[in-house]
């Protein structure tokens, strides 16, 4: 049977950061993802003693970056900054022992599609350059997105997987959104089989017209639903966003527990 490990998108402020981890460990949560929403506010030295206890704990800790990042801005300025704050979580993320630093790659902007695709792509493989000179060791892992005017469909972050041998997240609550109704399971899947490492996000979802709106509690039957289609050969990890996210990581894993004996 798969090995799924399952936690929240949130560590909290740093001064609890060591409490929180060992309160996830004892609902046998074994993953969580550190929002580095509005700045990468974790330093060198508290990331270690983190990274450390979550190491003892058997939390696989990743970094969703900032919210501030477009790698296809018209503005050069813009994609500086945004690289600068991508490579300042891989830099902690290293200290933490991050398996993957989690971004949105950007905006489609006034060019075309395939425009936006390509500085992107090159974006990705500066980060890529640097990472390698620097050591840095998490994975870098564009995330599918739930707008239709952002860039992120399943077909483009998994062309990026392959241009530049990055890592992905797969948010299926975003897909749902962005399809209008369809998790694309089996078809996202095939996308990715070849990663050898499975990065989730999942939550329950508002969407419109236009896509994603807000995440909310995510129902069992969507857990089951999920569970049920993820691949059996694959180390994964599946991180909640909704408003309830340790309660609803922690209804994963039990019906994880249940589906698996």
């Amino acid at each position: 049977m798969k090995n799924i490990k399952f936690g929240p998108a949130g560590l909290g402020p740093v001064d609890t950061a060591i409490e929180t981890l060992e309160r996830y460990h004892k609902m046998g949560l074994e993953a969580c993802e550190i929002s580095f929403t509005y700045s990468t506010y974790i330093k060198e030295k508290d990331a270690k003693i983190i990274g450390a206890r979550a190491k003892e704990l058997g939390i696989q800790l990743s970094i969703h970056a900032p919210y501030f990042v477009n790698l296809n801005s018209d503005e050069k300025l813009k994609v500086e900054n945004s690289k600068k704050r991508i490579l300042k979580c891989l830099e902690i993320g290293t200290y933490l022992g991050a398996k993957f630093v989690v971004f949105h790659s950007g905006f489609y902007g006034k060019g075309t599609r395939e425009e936006a695709y390509k500085n992107i792509k090159n974006n990705i493989l500066d980060l890529q350059k640097v990472r390698k000179e620097k050591n840095y060791t998490p994975e870098l892992a564009p995330e599918t997105m739930g707008k239709i005017n952002v860039f992120g469909s399943i077909e483009e972050v998994a062309q990026l997987v392959r241009d530049t041998q990055c890592s992905a997240c797969i948010d299926f609550a975003h897909i749902l959104a962005r399809s209008g109704g369809d998790y694309r399971f089996s078809e996202t899947l095939k996308l990715f089989n070849k990663l050898k490492k499975i990065h989730i996000h999942f939550s329950g979802i508002i969407y419109g017209d236009k896509g994603e709106k807000k995440h909310k509690k995510t129902q069992k039957e969507e857990w089951k639903k999920l569970i049920d289609a993820l691949p059996k050969d694959k180390n994964i990890s599946i991180v909640n966003e909704s408003p309830d996210m340790v309660e609803d990581s922690v209804v994963g894993l039990k019906i994880y527990q249940k589906l698996k004996v």
